[in-house]
């Protein structure tokens, strides 16, 4: 361990505590001890400080005893002679350094509330983010678990010149990592740089960042320690489990690009109490030797053009780039990217013109595998700002393939093509969008290289179930008009064959453990009525999943004999889900949220909760970010639930599920929701409709209290009293 590494270290963490003590005692002077402090909208408080050390952080007095912890954990500065090893020490002081600039972020966000941008974009006048709040935790977290973002590069400083950032920042996101940006070096920010050469920012593109300051860099290490909590379900102060975790799961790296100071020293040093190591560009002391980190912990002089590559060796990612025949960048981290005014060179579909896409089953004979047409007007046939129909026809052929399987394929066409860079992608079926910026023209980016791109990926994620596979792209208005009334009716047959499947008349469900790397207890077993909690997932989907990988996450289940019909419950169920449980739960109810329900993960769309004064339920989405009448916003009621638990009470589910003519029948059913948000009330309305219709009460809709109506079950129950809302007639929910 070098000395003038742990003497940095320990100087810089001394520095930053120092400054958060300062501004805590201008903070005290000026609101006093009872003034609220925290990140907005997020269950965690502080999250290192309560992740670490289990302390709640909510007002400013509660500061007091975290800096008093900090100056018993401080190591003294190092000596001429030291007989004892720097690192422990240098780790302790990176450790109160994450402590302190978490009080220094907090104070901030109490001086100057608008300081940083609220949401997952950037603006014009604003490009700091701070804090991700529990929405974009749920949504971008889960994203390292299921291998979709295998890590994050923290960036501090910046890069020579905007070219060589903005071809880091590409490279990162071809790996399909993100980037999470803090602190300056000689005046510029990395961020900035990637603003300066035209590269859109924000979480969208992976491209995030948190702050202009070094203290910023703590929002890095603050989204490892509530991902382990979220999703490891790890207990606060449990801070041995929560290391641990991020360094086997989270796959992070330091990345200080410019003169490293005293600050960024104490700041590499916390990163690898996480096992985050660094790899810097310019010549500092090197920690070659494994221990905290998987391999080395500080790496050194490397130049720009191999540090990611280094990066990725240093800290042992496996990360899985797919090389597609197009001239363009391509990745996860492009799928959020915005095609928009200016720089649109061309435009399908979005109710510009008509757009429709279909995967299609032929005969072997009549599929050539490869063949990619276009049938009409290419890119280079049209000028900029072109807009055009367009029809994406996929027809494949194979010994294995089904009808059932051509949705599945379909669904994959909106992320495939989004991954191009400048291709933005929106939409499905018969309401698909697609634009392509002119930037993507002018690298060579043509209409044909959407097939290159399909025929590519689908082979390499899906050959399992087919043999051959061509492109038809139609591009005159007659043409995909004859395709948009071809690929309708073949949308009808598709809709009928699911709804009319029937819990009753299916002898296998299928399970998904995909979520088991962060709530081990967790098992989704999915029906016909019971779609997936996190909404990707119907029983098409999983029989589909289940023939492609037989031994992946999706197995099928065979239900046995039924042990409670009213409420959902089959022996062959019981003893599946005990299994993959490990012995920790052995039973649970599908259609019920009050008896034993289904467990739930932090995956989940939805979450309903007993609203025991109305004698009904609500449900909440995940992006309602406000308080609901049972008490607790969804990122509470996720952090309560969400870890692989059975909550009589609380149950999670897909938007879809709502639907559904089981869904919590056990306990009444639809006829029990008493309250939702609007936009999810905008969102499933016309299924709602439907369903509402069936059940005799055209317009329960009308009779469900939202936000507007009120918060709590005081305020909402005049309301369904008025409205004569069926759940206040039907039998107590709580017996």
């Amino acid at each position: 361990m070098s000395k003038i590494i742990a003497s940095a270290a320990i100087q810089g963490g001394y520095k930053i505590f120092g400054q958060a003590e300062k501004k805590w005692r201008e903070a005290m002077d000026k609101w006093g001890a009872n003034q609220p402090v925290g990140f907005p909208n997020t269950a965690y408080y502080l999250p290192i400080i309560y992740g670490i050390l289990g302390m709640k952080v909510e007002r400013l007095g509660d500061m007091e005893a975290v800096l008093k912890k900090c100056k018993t954990i401080m190591p003294p500065p190092v000596k001429e002679l030291h007989p004892l090893p720097y690192l422990a020490p240098a780790l302790d002081a990176g450790m109160v350094t994450f402590f302190a600039e978490e009080i220094i972020e907090a104070i901030r966000y109490l001086e100057t509330p608008n300081f940083y941008q609220k949401g997952e974009d950037v603006s014009d006048h604003n490009i700091w983010l701070g804090a991700a709040d529990d929405i974009i935790l749920r949504k971008r977290g889960v994203e390292f678990v299921d291998g979709t973002a295998p890590g994050f590069a923290a960036i501090l400083g910046a890069a020579p010149t905007k070219e060589i950032a903005a071809k880091i920042a590409q490279e990162l996101q071809q790996k399909n990592l993100y980037v999470f940006m803090s602190a300056e070096y000689n005046g510029k920010r990395f961020a900035e740089q990637l603003v300066e050469a035209g590269v859109q920012i924000g979480w969208p593109t992976r491209l995030v960042p948190f702050g202009p300051d070094v203290s910023a860099t703590v929002f890095a290490m603050g989204f490892a320690t509530r991902t382990a909590m979220s999703f490891g379900g790890i207990e606060p102060g449990d801070y041995r489990k929560i290391l641990i975790y991020n360094k086997d799961r989270v796959f992070a790296f330091a990345l200080p690009l410019g003169f490293v100071t005293d600050e960024w020293y104490a700041n590499a040093a916390g990163a690898i109490n996480w096992g985050f190591p660094v790899i810097a560009d310019t010549p500092i002391p090197e920690i070659l030797p494994s221990g905290i980190t998987t391999y080395e912990h500080v790496v050194s002089n490397i130049p720009h053009e191999n540090i990611v590559a280094k990066a990725v060796e240093v800290r042992g990612l496996k990360v899985n780039v797919s090389e597609v025949p197009v001239p363009v960048a391509y990745g996860a981290a492009f799928e959020g990217e915005r095609v928009r005014g200016e720089d649109i060179y061309l435009e399908c579909g979005g109710g510009r013109t008509q757009m429709v896409e279909w995967v299609t089953s032929k005969r072997m004979e009549e599929v050539t595998d490869g063949k990619v047409e276009v049938i009409g007007p290419e890119i280079t046939d049209v000028p900029a700002k072109s807009k055009l129909p367009m029809a994406i026809v996929i027809e494949v052929a194979g010994r294995e393939m089904q009808p059932d399987y051509e949705p599945i394929l379909e669904r994959q066409v909106h992320h495939l093509i989004n991954y191009a860079q400048g291709v933005m992608h929106i939409g499905q079926r018969d309401i698909a969008w697609l634009r392509v910026s002119n930037q993507a023209v002018e690298k060579g980016f043509r209409i044909n290289h959407i097939g290159a791109i399909l025929h590519a990926k689908l082979h390499q994620d899906f050959g399992r179930i087919f043999d051959k596979m061509q492109v038809k792209i139609y591009t005159k208005a007659e043409d995909v008009s004859r395709m948009v009334e071809d690929a309708r009716a073949n949308y009808r047959i598709r809709d009928a064959r699911i709804e009319g499947m029937t819990d009753e008349t299916t002898e296998t469900y299928y399970s998904c453990t995909l979520c088991q790397s962060f709530a081990p207890s967790h098992v989704c077993v999915i029906s016909p009525e019971r779609t997936g909690l996190c909404g990707s997932y119907n029983w098409m989907d999983c029989k589909a999943a289940s023939e492609i990988n037989p031994t992946g996450p999706n197995q099928p289940v065979l239900k046995g004999e039924v042990i409670d019909p009213k409420f959902g419950r089959w022996k062959g169920v019981d003893d599946f889900v005990n299994k993959a449980s490990r012995g920790k739960v052995d039973h649970y109810y599908f259609y019920s949220i009050v008896k034993d329900p289904m467990t739930t993960c932090g995956c989940c769309e939805c979450i309903a909760a007993v609203l025991p004064m109305c004698n009904g339920i609500m449900t909440v989405n995940r992006e309602y970010a406000e308080q609901t009448p049972c008490g607790m916003k969804f990122t509470t009621l996720a952090g309560t639930i969400g870890g692989g638990l059975s909550t009589p009470g609380f149950v999670g589910h897909g938007k879809y599920n709502v639907t559904q003519r089981k869904y919590l029948m056990g306990d009444g059913g639809l006829l029990r929701m008493v309250w939702m948000p609007k936009q999810l009330k905008e969102e499933i309305g016309k299924r709602f409709e439907v369903r509402a219709k069936e059940l005799g009460v055209p317009n329960l809709m009308d009779m469900i209290a939202d936000e507007s109506i009120g918060v709590t079950e005081d305020a909402i129950l005049p309301f369904l009293t008025e409205k004569g809302h069926p759940a206040l007639t039907l039998p107590p929910i709580l017996e």
